[in-house]
C-alpha cells in the first residue's frame, strides 16, 4: 500500500528532527533504528522513498539555515526550537528544491506539522518564516 505524500513527509521531518542530536554521518543509522521501532511494517521501497529525500535535505542542511537565520529576523536559528527548525528545514527545501511540491502546499503542510507537534505558537512563526523565503 503507497503511503500518502503527507505521511512520507511526517516521517522525514521525524527523521530530521534527529539530526540535531546525533551526527549528520549517523543519520543513515538512527533511520534504519527508528523504522525498525516505529515502523516495523513499512515497505522497503517506502523507506528508500523516505530516506532519498532525507539524505537531499540533510545535503543542503548548511544552505538552508543560511537562508532561515536571514529570515528569522532579530532571532538566531540556536534560538528557535528543535521541532520548528526541522519543518522550517524540510519545507525550504521542498519550497527550493523539490519541484513537486508547490510552495503554497510546502507552507501549509510545515503549517500542519507545527499544529501537530510544535508548541503552540509554532504555526503562525512558521508560516511568517516561509512566506518571506517562498
Amino acid at each position: 500500500m503507497s503511503m500518502s505524500r503527507r505521511k512520507v513527509r511526517e516521517q522525514i521531518f521525524k527523521l530530521l528532527f534527529q539530526v540535531e542530536f546525533h551526527d549528520r554521518d549517523a543519520m543513515e543509522t538512527q533511520a534504519g533504528l527508528y523504522f525498525a521501532e516505529e515502523e516495523p511494517a513499512m515497505e522497503e521501497d517506502q523507506k528508500e522513498e523516505i530516506l532519498g529525500k532525507l539524505s537531499k535535505v540533510i545535503a543542503c542542511l548548511d544552505g538552508l539555515d543560511e537562508k532561515l537565520e536571514d529570515a528569522v529576523t532579530g532571532w538566531s536559528l540556536k534560538r528557535v526550537g528543535k521541532v520548528e527548525l526541522a519543518i522550517l528545514r524540510l519545507a525550504l527545501y521542498e519550497i527550493l528544491y523539490d519541484e513537486e511540491v508547490p510552495d503554497s502546499v510546502a507552507i501549509n503542510e510545515a503549517v500542519e506539522l507545527a499544529k501537530k507537534y510544535g508548541p503552540e505558537e509554532a504555526s503562525g512563526f512558521i508560516n511568517g518564516v516561509l512566506a518571506k523565503l517562498a
